[in-house]
């Protein structure tokens, strides 16, 4: 895979983080309050080195039920302590009083009217520990933290969506081009996804690249050099943000709300340095609306037929609640703050030490 470009400049920061259950803790949170009431348990479990998939097939073959009758909302790391809600229907309550498992706890349970969904969760809460971190290499990541804080962050696939391999974008090419065969559905499912998310990330990393040449050089070498019109090249450079938006992007009001067409670009520019909308981008499919005009233009190089509904998604996020604290006797920087769903820590910690 290419190297996806990085919005902030500094050089390469030489730590370490291993995501391991030690150094890296997901702590889901839920979309909604649960009712206390209903014919479905909610179990909050913590869980370590396994993923969800492997959680849910454990409790699943303890209580003698189907693994589709557990509900969740979002696959968490394998490598990591993660805390996330399931449910289940109630007639297994019993049962799990006797749960024991040396990678699962049950740490609290309730009731709820429905089962709980994929989508179901508003974020993650994350705790990461970086190892090996001198007094240099922390005041740059204060200062790319407080640029983060400020300025947000590129809201790229990480690593984990690509598989162990870093490759399953390219098994999802072939199953689309029809030189590949997969009978299971929900791998087909995650190979396809893979690489919309593939897609997503090199255009996002194109559009960077892009802000960067407009924030180095001149109107006229950028008109050159991209050939994009002389008068949009001025306007995008009067932009205070790092990521430059251009005519015909489609838009959405941030954390939530709907997309539209950019309407006027010196309003909107503004507007998004305040955190109020986000550019989008495309993952590939189906049922999409796509950007207009110059954005357009950019957004096609990364347009498939992938044969899967596609959607529109956030360019761009604000980490929420960011806090570090320099262990200096141990040589250690840990961080905590919060992210919407979809979200990879990784890229955070990806942006910082580059």
């Amino acid at each position: 895979m290419n190297q996806l470009q990085r919005y902030l400049n500094h050089s390469k920061i030489d730590v370490v983080f291993k995501q391991n259950k030690d150094d890296f803790v997901v702590t889901e949170v839920p979309l909604y309050e649960f009712t206390g009431e209903g014919e479905h348990l909610i179990l909050k479990i913590r869980k370590k080195d396994l993923s969800t998939w492997d959680a849910v097939e454990i409790i699943a073959n303890f209580v003698g039920c189907k693994t589709r009758d557990i509900g969740y909302a979002g696959l968490k790391d394998k490598n990591a302590m993660t805390v996330q809600s399931i449910s289940i229907h109630k007639q297994y309550e019993l049962k799990l009083k006797s749960f024991q498992h040396a990678n699962i706890k049950i740490l609290e349970t309730t009731y709820h009217n429905n089962k709980i969904k994929v989508g179901h969760l508003k974020g993650n809460k994350f705790f990461i520990r970086l190892k090996r971190v001198n007094l240099i290499d922390c005041r740059k990541i204060e200062e790319a933290l407080g640029k983060i804080v400020t300025l947000g962050m590129p809201n790229y696939f990480g690593f984990q969506r690509f598989g162990i391999e870093g490759n399953n974008y390219l098994k999802g090419k072939d199953i689309i081009d029809g030189k590949l065969k997969e009978k299971r559905k929900n791998l087909k499912q995650m190979y396809i996804n893979s690489y919309q998310s593939y897609l997503f990330n090199s255009w996002l990393s194109k559009r960077i690249e892009i802000s960067k040449l407009v924030d180095a050089f001149e109107p006229k070498e950028v008109y050159q050099k991209l050939n994009l019109p002389l008068e949009v090249v001025q306007r995008m450079k009067k932009q205070k943000h790092p990521l430059k938006i251009m005519t015909g992007d489609l838009l959405s009001h941030y954390p939530y709300g709907k997309i539209f067409t950019i309407d006027d670009l010196e309003t909107e520019s503004a507007k998004f340095f305040d955190r109020d909308r986000v550019p989008t981008g495309l993952l590939s499919g189906k049922r999409v609306k796509n950007s207009e005009g110059l954005a357009y233009e950019i957004e096609k190089e990364y347009e498939e037929a992938t044969g899967e509904d596609g959607a529109r998604r956030f360019a761009w996020v604000f980490p929420e609640d960011i806090e570090s604290n320099y262990k200096e006797e141990k040589n250690w920087m840990e961080l905590k703050f919060y992210l919407p769903k979809g979200c990879y820590a990784t890229e955070l910690i990806a942006e910082i030490i580059h």
